[in-house]
């Protein structure tokens, strides 16, 4: 509200969450003297104010930025089915019972004087019934609209997302162990904060080092897979950096420099471009050589090869795009083993440097998180029993959760801008109400949702650190399935659960993800490695680190082998040839492997990994790579999951493109203009499917007969 508007505030106002209507600091109160209103409206954040535009009073809420003409009456807010405010409806008009009313500018203003901004505080919606999701299906809203009738009230339709990238309402069949709680500690900001600045701080190191001692700019995603290739065998306690190691030198990273050494090679497109290259490498494997400490017939090798191939380059200007092709290949065959030899040490010593700052980074970590919390420890409630089944349930911490600081949420445009000593993450809007749907199904120590904002904070800001700083990085690690791709598992095979997903991008409310710690609030049920199903139908779209996928199927493996109830795993891995994968040939040749299906390049499509920020034309891109699809079933899940042609059918036909458009830009939701394929129904409270109402996809009587459902 303008200064013309409002007289001055009483006290100090320290709202934690800011209106979405407007940015606007809170209003002033109407004196200095006590407000005139019950010590109850007081103590709930209510002040009696007074406008100049209106000249008459109104009263404001400092806690949730409401603000209304009429005297509050307590209740009419409830801060536990809706804290934030978000999914909230007004009432329209008074029903002679001091109801709420959304404020308004006089008739009189509105008629005979110049238009001026709204900037007077509207009355935030008020709450749902709890229970009832922040968007609606079309027969949700005929419910709600008969409701609103036989109320006589007009509610306007809350928060809405344009498109919805998840299904929250299906019902999981993952049958585990139940488990103890983990040993992890509960997230806090100020250690997220300093995280981040350590793992930039190490991500410095590694550029530095690359430049240093070989000269090179480090490989793309090379670090991200490093976090990822070190966290399959790491023992050590920081949720992100590896600390517990063995062997010291990652086989990734040192794979990843090795192979830039003594120049990264990229696409040719065009024959100077080939020239150019070839002469680059002669170039760069001579001085190399020269500067090392080679053997002398390393040193003859290379400086021969080199000198040669520069000598050509000089006298045949008419050669083609394949020639210099050829020429850079055999060149590579030559030098390369000599080059290798040379910078083996090197590399070793940048892969060891930067484990090492990651242990002592790691160490500082826990000590800091440790001063934070108080004496008391763990819950007393004992380890439960390990032979009880139960349906798959989130993380749950032994270490109870100290106070958070508060962080500072306003809404710019479609974004939810989260703040904490200055740094700021950002999610839209649609993934803001789908995480708060998240919290509330999952998290059990914070009815009042007085830690919600925080764990957001520091959810958002451990994935942003892992992702890295640079343009597009590290998007390909959280990519996911199109939407009618997990419709067609869930119906043809009642997949309902995702084997390596986030809060950010899960289509399910049970999945698997990288950090318990900061995403069991939000529904994971741990890293998928840890996690050990004795049934269920799943799904696997791992991030493409060769040394997790390949941990994938051993796990896979072992799980299928011990297991004689129902277990599926549907796996989406990259269809690589050329080398193939090892974790390919494994499945290929795994006794398990029930079916094995190829969706082709460019054919296809993959959610982005930054769809929490994205704009929606960015939402999917086209997959420049195959994708293999592999059924691993043991002979229960075989029969009550068969791939049977008709199925299969049914998923291919999903994968189709949403749209003809050549743009590698494409919306995964929407339907094909031209696709004779049907389409998915449109997902209503009716059309979704418990795990009950599949062909069989029900646990068997003999497993519920055992099982305790929690």
């Amino acid at each position: 509200m303008s200064s013309d508007d409002q007289g001055s505030l009483k006290g100090e106002a320290s709202a934690m969450l800011s209106s979405p209507t407007s940015s606007q600091g809170p209003p002033h109160a109407l004196s200095s003297k006590p407000p005139d209103l019950p010590d109850e409206l007081v103590q709930a954040g209510w002040s009696k104010c007074w406008s100049r535009r209106e000249n008459r009073p109104y009263y404001f809420n400092k806690f949730t930025n409401q603000s209304l003409w009429e005297v509050p009456v307590l209740g009419q807010h409830d801060v536990i089915s809706d804290p934030l405010g978000l999914n909230a409806a007004t009432s329209d008009g008074s029903d002679g019972n001091g109801g709420l009313r959304k404020r308004r500018i006089s008739e009189d203003q509105e008629s005979n004087t110049i238009k001026r901004a709204k900037v007077e505080p509207t009355t935030p919606i008020s709450p749902n019934t709890p229970g009832v999701k922040p968007w609606s299906s079309a027969q949700d809203e005929k419910q709600v609209a008969q409701v609103n009738t036989l109320n006589q009230t007009a509610t306007p339709a809350p928060y809405k997302p344009s498109v919805i990238y998840w299904d929250l309402d299906i019902q999981t069949n993952a049958v585990i162990r139940e488990h103890p709680p983990a040993a992890h500690l509960p997230p806090h900001p100020e250690i997220e904060l300093q995280r981040a600045q350590l793992v930039t701080k190490l991500r410095q190191h590694y550029q530095e080092l690359c430049h240093q001692r070989e000269g090179i700019d480090p490989p793309r995603e090379s670090f991200n897979r490093w976090l990822l290739e070190r966290k399959v065998i790491d023992k050590g306690l920081d949720p992100l950096l590896p600390s517990d190691c063995e062997p010291i030198i990652s086989p990734s990273m040192f794979r990843e420099v090795m192979n830039d050494i003594p120049i990264r090679l990229s696409r040719i497109k065009y024959k100077e471009e080939a020239r150019k290259l070839l002469f680059k490498y002669a170039e760069a494997a001579k001085k190399m050589i020269d500067s090392r400490n080679a053997s002398p017939e390393s040193r003859k090798v290379v400086k021969w090869n080199a000198e040669d191939t520069m000598n050509w380059l000089r006298r045949d200007h008419s050669a083609s795009k394949e020639d210099y092709m050829d020429r850079l290949e055999h060149l590579r065959q030559q030098c390369g083993p000599h080059v290798a030899a040379v910078a083996k040490d090197s590399v070793e010593g940048i892969c060891s440097k930067i484990y090492q700052l990651s242990v002592e980074y790691s160490r500082r970590l826990r000590q800091a998180h440790l001063s934070l919390l108080p004496d008391a420890t763990t819950d007393s409630g004992g380890s439960p029993s390990q032979t009880r089944l139960v349906y798959c349930y989130p993380v749950r911490l032994a270490q109870a959760s100290p106070p958070l600081p508060r962080v500072e949420l306003h809404f710019e445009n479609d974004m939810a801008c989260l703040r904490f000593k200055g740094e700021m993450v950002k999610v839209n809007r649609g993934h803001f109400s789908k995480l708060e749907l998240l919290y509330r199904y999952s998290c059990i120590d914070d009815s009042r949702f007085e830690k919600f904002l925080t764990r957001i904070w520091c959810l958002l800001k451990r994935y942003q650190v892992m992702f890295g700083s640079g343009a597009n990085e590290g998007l390909g690690l959280q990519g996911a399935l199109p939407v009618p791709v997990f419709e067609a598992l869930n119906r043809q095979f009642g997949v309902s659960f995702e084997c390596f997903a986030s809060p950010l991008n899960c289509y399910f409310k049970q999945f698997c993800s990288a950090f318990p710690d900061t995403d069991g609030f939000f529904g994971s049920r741990g890293t998928f490695l840890s996690f050990s199903p004795v049934s269920g139908s799943f799904e696997a779209n791992p991030p493409f680190c060769e040394e997790l996928m390949l941990a994938m199927v051993t796990h896979f493996e072992d799980l299928l082998d011990r297991s004689t109830e129902p277990l599926s795993f549907i796996v989406f891995v990259p269809e690589w040839r050329d080398p193939v994968t090892p974790a390919l040939t494994r499945m290929e040749e795994s006794r398990f492997l029930r079916h094995q299906l190829k969706v082709p390049a460019y054919e296809h499509e993959y959610r982005s990994g930054s769809q929490h920020i994205c704009k929606r034309e960015e939402m999917s891109y086209r997959a420049v790579h195959g994708t293999a699809v592999l059924f691993l079933q043991n002979d229960a899940g075989f029969a009550k999951w068969t791939p049977s042609p008709e199925r299969v059918s049914e998923l291919l036909a999903a994968y189709r493109l949403s749209s003809p458009r050549p743009s590698s830009m494409t919306s995964p939701g929407s339907a094909p203009s031209a696709d004779p394929a049907p389409r998915a129904p449109d997902r209503t409270p009716s059309s979704v499917m418990s795990p009950g109402n599949h062909d069989n996809n029900n646990n068997s009587s003999s497993l519920q007969e055992k099982m305790a459902v929690v």
